[in-house]
């Protein structure tokens, strides 16, 4: 294969989670050139890798219009393989031009598609019917759709990511050099898009409380005030970046972590992605379990889970949130000491 086409444009756990293939496609394709189709402001947690040739950015000001200019002229590359890991509509928009009606099939083009079993989502969060993988692995459902072309070994100790020069020296500056020579630290990563995924804040201010030999982190966006909260438990030892990084900045901080702590939202699988050790507080959703060996899932077994996909739902039972307040800061301290 000479030229292979990744169609992925959001979110940012996706996309993390989709770069976890780019190592099983160079592995069994080392010559051919890899392009990837991201939304534009996700585009910098791609750059990090090397090995992707190409980076596509689609604005979502252009439209549906620049959507389509944008596949016929992708569609003179002559992709050997294209993987559409999206499945949605602006993917089938850009399938339909590059392979129209799934005909590429028949010629020199392979087109994978990563579905996203619908019929078997209905099931479960209507009817509490699970017919997906339990745990559903993130990295392992990317991975999967690509055994049809073959790929099927993934490398998973790749170690030349590279952040900018100047993104290295802003994280030295606003983190790195604030923790002592020697010390222990942990990155946290206490916010999601929803708050029916988020451990409370007083649990994460009470685990920072249960460390005291530790210095930590805290990710965020410019919206998680709260974040100031858990820093002001312990403001010796607690740094919050929430809303003073980029997304590659925040990249940039999991990549230098020692041990991570965090909520099912798209860092935990950045954290999984750099194969760092660490825990991941996973509540009512369904999909975003880790895949790596390092990192223990702290979860807590409920007949109600999953109920969710992201988290935009309600609570089916009277006790809100059971799920994750049931997992204490005491039994996420006693693995820290077990295992960092």
């Amino acid at each position: 294969m000479k030229k292979i086409l990744i169609i992925r444009l959001s979110s940012i756990g996706d996309i993390i989670q989709c770069m976890s293939v780019v190592g099983g496609i160079k592995k069994r394709y080392p010559e051919a050139e890899l392009y990837w189709i991201v939304r534009t402001d996700m585009a910098s947690l791609l750059r990090i890798d090397p090995r992707i040739d190409l980076i596509l950015e689609f604005g979502r000001k252009e439209g549906i219009g620049g959507l389509v200019k944008l596949a016929f002229r992708l569609r003179k590359e002559k992709f050997n393989l294209i993987y559409d890991a999206h499945s949605n509509i602006r993917s089938n928009i850009l399938k339909l031009v590059l392979c129209p009606f799934g005909l590429c099939n028949l010629t020199k083009t392979r087109l994978v598609t990563r579905h996203k079993d619908r019929l078997k989502r209905l099931l479960l969060f209507r009817f509490g019917i699970n017919l997906l993988p339990n745990p559903f692995r993130a990295f392992v459902s990317f991975r999967k759709p690509l055994g049809k072309a073959g790929i099927k070994d993934f490398d998973t100790e790749f170690n030349s990511w590279t952040f900018p020069e100047e993104t290295e020296e802003k994280i030295k500056e606003l983190l790195l050099d604030k923790i002592p020579q020697g010390a222990k630290w942990i990155t946290l990563v206490p916010s999601a898009a929803w708050e029916l995924k988020r451990w409370p804040v007083e649990y994460w201010q009470k685990l920072v409380g249960l460390l005291p030999e530790y210095h930590f982190a805290v990710i965020g966006g410019p919206a998680d005030t709260f974040c100031e909260d858990i820093r002001s438990s312990a403001p010796d030892r607690v740094v919050n970046l929430a809303g003073k990084t980029s997304l590659m900045e925040s990249f940039c901080v999991i990549h230098h972590s020692p041990y991570v702590i965090s909520g099912d939202t798209g860092f935990l699988h950045a954290a999984d992605l750099f194969n760092k050790p660490g825990q991941a507080i996973i509540g009512p959703t369904a999909f975003g379990f880790p895949s790596g060996a390092k990192m223990k899932v702290m979860e807590i077994d409920l007949p109600c889970r999953p109920c969710t996909k992201d988290g935009s739902t309600e609570c089916r039972i009277k006790e809100k949130r059971k799920c994750l307040l049931d997992i204490t800061p005491e039994m996420v301290r006693d693995e820290v000491l077990s295992s960092y």
